[in-house]
């Protein structure tokens, strides 16, 4: 079988019991911000929190429909329920109303919805632990309860109004580490999420979760947030190449691979693998020279993918291979 990208990437970190007295808070107190992107089709929430694997509770997004954050005391059926009625057409308002007023615990949620095109809100309860507070525009919303103050979520909506043109999972990160910047949650730092979602967005196109990073226990989660979306980054342009090439799309899976192995030179570890299929796309796409330059480097820093290349059927028209 092909050396193939992962569809996500995700650190989850698991440990012996920890003693009640040290555990933290059951409910995910914490700032994120949901956004939507509909120039690219992506829509996707960042999330950090004094919380054990608030990934796992937070953030909630579907291509083509939107992204929702629910937090604070989280009712966690606000997610799916709240994509499913901005996919029956409800304004992010509209589906803020819907949720909370049934719901008994209302004073004491939060929450962020955004909609594909980029209808917004936010929604705090009165019943939050302070400071609790969120900011909202066209595009985006931004939440967050327990924190140091209002500058967090000014500082978050900043950071990320300031990186357009960047990729959303870019624009999501920078407005977590400017809110962290600025105090972020009041508690402290323990677990961070990042989630990305555009139509055939995962591996092969079969999902959607084109980004989908979990820091679940950390000293430092927004930092190896950062380190992981650096390879998700990649990750995500070799799995628009792969995409294409299985469906054939030569000329269009090239270029999103060509970007992969660009990007993967600042990942080492990544970028054997990801020469080995710029290999096999060039190959696909006429250019055989170039297949086999990227080929011979491939092996060269990873001799053991010689054995699979001697077979692969993809390959064929470079054997023998370099170096035999």
């Amino acid at each position: 079988m092909r050396i193939q990208p992962l569809a996500a990437l995700a650190l989850i970190v698991t440990g012996a019991f920890v003693a009640p007295a040290l555990a933290a808070p059951r409910h995910p107190s914490t700032f994120s911000i949901v956004a939507a992107d509909p120039e690219t089709g992506e829509a996707g929430v960042a999330v950090a929190s004094r919380f054990f694997t608030v990934g796992t509770v937070v953030p909630f997004a579907k291509a083509g429909v939107g992204a929702v954050a629910t937090q604070s005391f989280a009712n966690t059926s606000y997610g799916p329920r709240g994509l499913e009625l901005l996919e029956r057409g409800l304004s992010a308002e509209e589906v803020v109303k819907v949720l909370t007023r049934p719901d008994d615990g209302r004073e004491q949620r939060q929450l962020g919805v955004v909609a594909a095109g980029g209808d917004s809100a936010t929604y705090s309860g009165a019943k939050c632990n302070p400071w609790a507070g969120g900011r909202h525009g066209p595009g985006y919303a931004v939440q967050g309860n327990i924190l140091t103050g209002e500058d967090v979520v000014v500082a978050m909506e900043k950071a990320f109004l300031e990186t357009k043109g960047k990729t959303l999972a870019e624009r999501l990160y920078a407005a977590i580490v400017a809110g962290d910047a600025k105090g972020g949650d009041s508690r402290g730092r323990q677990s961070a999420a990042l989630l990305v979602v555009r139509a055939k967005g995962g591996y092969g196109g079969f999902t959607d979760r084109a980004v989908d990073l979990r820091v679940d226990d950390h000293a430092d989660p927004i930092v190896e947030l950062g380190r992981l979306l650096g390879l998700a980054l990649v990750n995500d342009c070799w799995n628009r190449g792969w995409t294409a090439f299985t469906e054939k799309k030569f000329a269009e899976a090239l270029p999103w691979q060509e970007r992969a192995a660009e990007q993967a030179e600042k990942h080492p570890g990544m970028l054997p693998e990801v020469l080995y299929d710029l290999a096999v796309i060039r190959l696909a796409a006429g250019e055989r020279e170039g297949a086999k330059a990227a080929l011979e480097r491939a092996l060269a820093l990873n001799p053991k993918l010689r054995q699979q290349a001697s077979k692969d059927p993809d390959l064929e028209k470079l054997r023998p291979l370099p170096g035999s």
